[in-house]
């Protein structure tokens, strides 16, 4: 019988998880912000606050829930930045050696991103990595501040015989936990992106803080 390590699938997140880009997108933030007028953020406000839908993020941060055509204008602003910087972004430690283990052990995975698909699957590719997945899958239309569990649910049937219950959704956001909630899979939050682990810790799933321990639980809690 194979081991239960090659019989879970697992949906890795992207920013923040496999690629470790918290850096540039806090100062593609702050650069943003400048362009409209909101005062800088530290790290570790971001962290605190930063959440899915992220409309609801500047709401925490400014008071005011921004309008569409507002959030629209952030969104744009922040990926002009985000994108002169995103090319000098690493992967995070350890992820393409884990990737590669767990294709050879038999393991299957796919990648489910809220990233734009058309800058998603070049970068994937520049990386090296993208063999290693069954599917890789970003946002096709305009972001719209919505969560990821409509997206999940997708990229989940385009998989096929994928069983979500044999599923672990990997990733450094609350949002992960509830796109996995969504389609009936299991999570394993990563504290080296965009929360803290105190807020991640509320999700109510299991938090860790590499992306080797995040396989080891991932193949524990599908067991």
């Amino acid at each position: 019988m194979a081991p239960a390590r090659q019989t879970i699938h697992i949906v890795w997140d992207w920013n923040g998880t496999l690629l470790h880009d918290i850096d540039a997108v806090i100062e593609a933030t702050n650069l943003a912000f400048a362009e409209v007028g909101i005062e800088p953020i530290t790290l570790e406000r971001y962290r605190e606050l930063y959440c899915v839908p992220v409309p609801r993020f500047y709401e925490k941060l400014t008071g005011t829930l921004p309008t569409d055509e507002e959030f629209a204008v952030l969104n744009e602003v922040f990926h002009r930045h985000y994108f002169d910087r995103v090319d000098t972004v690493t992967l995070a430690r350890g992820a393409a050696e884990l990737l590669a283990a767990r294709q050879a052990a038999g393991g299957t995975q796919s990648l489910c991103s809220l990233a734009p698909h058309d800058h998603l699957v070049p970068l994937v590719r520049r990386h090296g990595i993208e063999d290693h997945f069954v599917r890789v899958d970003g946002l096709t239309t305009a972001v719209s501040g919505h969560g990821k569990a409509a997206h999940m649910a997708r990229h989940l049937a385009t998989l096929g015989d994928v069983a979500a219950s044999r599923t672990v959704v990997i990733g450094d956001a609350v949002d992960d936990a509830l796109a996995a909630a969504h389609v009936g899979a299991h999570a394993v939050l990563y504290t080296g992106g965009s929360h803290s682990r105190a807020s991640l810790e509320r999700a109510g799933v299991p938090v860790v803080d590499s992306l080797a321990e995040a396989v080891e639980t991932a193949e524990r809690v599908a067991a």
